[in-house]
Parts: structure tokens; sequence; C-alpha cells
């Protein structure tokens, strides 16, 4: 079906198995697997060599690759324009004398951006 793999696979999930097949399957020579999802911290990812003898190529981001200092400031104004819509993400808002309110969201993946006030 894909005469030898696929030319990318992105993983976005964070489970370790995903993350071992999207970098099995795709093709030598010029495929590439790009990790999104963040595992579990015990996890550990297992290849065999010859995966990366064979000229694939695996990476890993945060943030889709965004730079901070150059790319942060037309963020913010797309957001001051109204052009970005991050409300509907924040799923949770917590005083920072709960912080650990907002880690055990993250833990359990009840949340997907979770607020935390200072001075509450």
């Amino acid at each position: 079906m894909t005469n030898g793999g696929v030319d990318r696979a992105v993983e976005c999930t964070g489970s370790i198995q995903a993350m071992i097949s999207a970098f099995e399957c795709v093709h030598d020579g010029w495929g590439v697997a790009v990790l999104v999802g963040v595992p579990n911290k015990d996890d550990a990812f297992k290849t065999h060599p010859v995966n990366f003898l064979n000229e694939r190529t695996l990476k890993g981001t945060f943030y889709g690759n965004y730079k901070p200092r150059t790319d942060l400031p037309s963020v913010v104004e797309k957001y001051m324009n109204g052009e970005l819509e991050l409300e509907k993400f924040i799923t949770h808002t917590v005083p920072f004398s709960e912080i650990n309110k907002a880690f055990d969201y993250m833990l359990k993946g009840e949340s997907i951006r979770c607020i935390i006030r200072m001075g509450e």
C-alpha cells in the first residue's frame, strides 16, 4: 500500500508504542517521524539500530517548533485582534493554593489547559 513505508508520520498521543510504530513505519532513506505527544516519564523508546542506519529520521517537537522570542509577539497580536480563540482550550481554573489540583487534572488527562491564578 505505501510501497516501502510512509514519507511522514506524526505521533500525537504520547503512547510509547505509537511512537515506536510511527518511526518504524516510515520509508527507508527519506521517511521522517515527528513525535509530538509526551510519554510517561518512565517509558523507554526502543527500536533496532538498523532503522537509523537505513536513514530514517526521528524528530521531536514542543509547541510546534515555535520560537518564543521571535514568534510569540505575532501570536499575541493575533489573539488581541480576535484571530485566535484560545479560551475554548481552557478547561479549568484553580487558585495557586490549589496548584496540586492542576497537576491531578493533567496526570488524569482531564484538562486541556488549566489556568493557575496567582494571589487568590
